[in-house]
Order: C-alpha cells, then sequence, then structure tokens
C-alpha cells in the first residue's frame, strides 16, 4: 500500500513529503536501538520519538515514513533530515496503540 493511501485513509497531518513509497511492514517502537535491530525496510515507523536521530535510524534500517503519535511535533532539526534523507514525515492524532491498530486493518502486518 502506498503511503500516500496510508496517511489519507488515517487522515494523518502531513509534516514531509518527498516520495509516495509502497509500504509493506509496520513499527511501534521508542527504544531507537530495538527499532535498529528490529525494523524492517519498507516500513512505517510509528513512535513518540522526534529527536533528529530518529532519521538516521530510518535511514539506516530502510523505514520509509515516520509518524510521531499523540500529536506531538517535530523540531525543525528533524524535519531538514528528513529532507535530506528522504523520508516521509506524518503526525496522528492517536497514540500509538490506535494508530497502529488502524494500519493494520488496513493490511499493513509486520
Amino acid at each position: 500500500m502506498k503511503i500516500s493511501e496510508i496517511a489519507n485513509a488515517l487522515g494523518l497531518k502531513t509534516v514531509y513529503f518527498c516520495n509516495d513509497y509502497e509500504i509493506e511492514h509496520g513499527y511501534v517502537g521508542d527504544l531507537l536501538s530495538i527499532v535498529m535491530r528490529s525494523a524492517q525496510q519498507n516500513s512505517i515507523w510509528l513512535t513518540v520519538q522526534s529527536h533528529v536521530n530518529i532519521i538516521a535510524v530510518a535511514s539506516l534500517t530502510g523505514i520509509k515514513a515516520i509518524v510521531l503519535c499523540e500529536d506531538l511535533e517535530f523540531p525543525d532539526e528533524t524535519i531538514q533530515k528528513a529532507k535530506e534523507e528522504n523520508i516521509n514525515l506524518f503526525v496522528s492524532k492517536e497514540n500509538s496503540y490506535i494508530t497502529a491498530g488502524r494500519i493494520y486493518e488496513l493490511g499493513i502486518k509486520w
């Protein structure tokens, strides 16, 4: 499923959109070392972490989009780095649990 389809279905706020990648997996996590170990390529990642290091993790693992949950905001430094690394950024008003469930219902599995 394309990132744009997921974002539209969930009503996500677009912070930065660079490419309409095909998403094959989802991942939920806030501990960066665990995300680096466990997330798969072509994933959408749900987190409450917003600092610039999340972009490095996404780039290393092949994550294509990050959703910041609980209506939090990305700092400017993170947005700038996402632009450099071609990582899509979105915000969900819902918590990670609800957002993950809705993505799962769309057919995106871990």
